[in-house]
């Protein structure tokens, strides 16, 4: 179950506002029983400023009425009116300007430690086109006598669970296997 955001402060709110038993808040605040006691005893968060859960779309107020009736009921959560992020979506990988002399070096050496990857995978995985990589292994681009060849991860043009990934991918494809 997911927390509120801050704890100490939605459980400050509750004990006042409301009449829900201190186990009741301890589950949802994440809290132990005794520090929503010490809190309501004024021991702990003295001055403190209670955060109100339903304003915070935490919480609603039918569900603290209905734990407030039964103490032996648990406050659920309400659905987050936050829209979610969207998964990157397929396409072109952006690659920042400062980044982008480096692809070259970066498709060499995925060309030269990993010659199963097919040219789409060295695209997803770089963010190019298969005419740079064709002129990078046939050492027509234009830039050909400065190209070192360079791991991707180490630039920072992809992650190493990426790579991992479009290996073993290119691998299983081939019917390798590592070390083989």
């Amino acid at each position: 179950m997911a927390h509120p955001l801050m704890p100490k402060a939605t459980a400050v709110w509750l004990i006042e506002n409301t009449s829900l038993t201190f186990e009741q808040i301890a589950e949802f605040c994440g809290m132990h029983a005794l520090e929503v006691q010490a809190i309501a005893d004024d021991e702990v968060g003295h001055g403190m400023q209670g955060r109100d859960p339903i304003i915070a779309g935490e919480l609603t107020r039918g569900e603290i009425e209905r734990c407030a009736a039964n103490p032996e009921a648990r406050l659920q959560p309400a659905q987050s009116r936050v829209p979610q992020p969207m998964i990157r979506p397929k396409g072109a990988r952006y690659t920042p300007v400062a980044k982008r002399q480096d692809r070259p070096d970066a498709i060499a050496w995925l060309i030269k430690n990993y010659p199963e990857l097919s040219d789409g995978q060295i695209c997803k995985l770089i963010g190019t086109t298969k005419a740079t990589i064709d002129k990078i292994r046939d050492r027509t681009h234009w830039n050909a006598p400065n190209i070192k060849p360079q791991n991707p991860v180490g630039l920072g043009l992809c992650s190493e669970a990426e790579l991992e990934k479009q290996i073993n991918l290119a691998r299983a494809r081939a019917g390798t296997v590592h070390g083989a």
